[in-house]
């Protein structure tokens, strides 16, 4: 799995907690050998966002993603879950 990282998904990085951070190294794992791994709780997006996916991290952060191919996907953009309204 090829996993791209958007400018915008580098920013939102940099600003997160630390033990955020360290939860997403942990399931960047699981995600690049299945996605939708049971543990991630991958879901598809609504509304202007219907085309990406997102998956669960600690204290309710999600991981924005889409499919540029099978097995090539670019992250979004990382933050808490009340940002998603924010940035549809």
């Amino acid at each position: 799995m090829i996993i791209n990282q958007s400018t915008r998904f580098k920013r939102s990085f940099k600003k997160l907690p630390f033990h955020i951070q360290k939860s997403f190294f942990e399931r960047v794992r699981f995600f690049a050998e299945n996605p939708f791994h049971p543990r991630l709780e991958t879901h598809k997006l609504k509304g202007k966002l219907n085309e990406c996916y997102a998956f669960c991290l600690k204290d309710g952060f999600r991981v924005y993603f889409d499919f540029a191919k099978s097995d090539e996907v670019n992250l979004l953009y990382i933050g808490p879950h009340d940002h998603y309204a924010r940035w549809r």
